[in-house]
């Protein structure tokens, strides 16, 4: 599959964003670890709208994790999970429901960077699963809905 110009723009654009939210001092320290308030994860929601997201947000977050404290696992599990998340958000689109959106993000998030970051340091599985899929859901909920909604509403201006 060959994306338009304007799909690899879009990927562009989120890539670039998506890691500088991440690293931006300040903003860094809460987008690592066991409490994970990663404001980024707000643009996981684009590929319900632009396919051109799904790359966009798997490059920011394997980009993001190359620069982050975590190394190895996080690059190559989180960036994996960002992924298929983006992909399962895009499938969702069918649905016509933009609502459903930030659940692939939430879900894959809260359980599978859970499961090798409880590894990594030590601390109960369920605790980083109820962390992450709280910080994930504010996020996701919070900041990435009403952008979709926006971008939804607007669309013709994106065209």
């Amino acid at each position: 599959m060959q994306l338009p110009a304007k799909q690899i723009s879009i990927a562009g654009v989120v890539a670039a964003a998506y890691f500088v939210i991440t690293i931006t001092p300040g903003i860094n320290a809460i987008s690592y670890g066991l409490v994970q308030f990663r404001i980024a994860e707000a643009l996981t929601v684009l590929p319900f709208v632009f396919p051109g997201a799904i790359a966009g947000v798997f490059v920011g977050c394997l980009l993001a994790n190359i620069f982050g404290p975590v190394g190895l696992q996080d690059i190559i599990f989180g960036s994996s999970i960002t992924f298929i998340a983006a992909w399962l958000t895009h499938a969702l689109r069918r649905t016509g429901k933009p609502a459903l959106a930030p659940i692939p993000p939430i879900v894959l998030n809260a359980f599978g960077v859970s499961a090798y970051l409880h590894i990594l340091f030590g601390e109960p599985y369920w605790l980083f699963v109820l962390s992450i899929g709280l910080g994930q859901t504010v996020v996701c909920y919070l900041l990435g809905y009403p952008l979709l909604k926006y971008i939804i509403k607007r669309r013709r201006d994106f065209n």
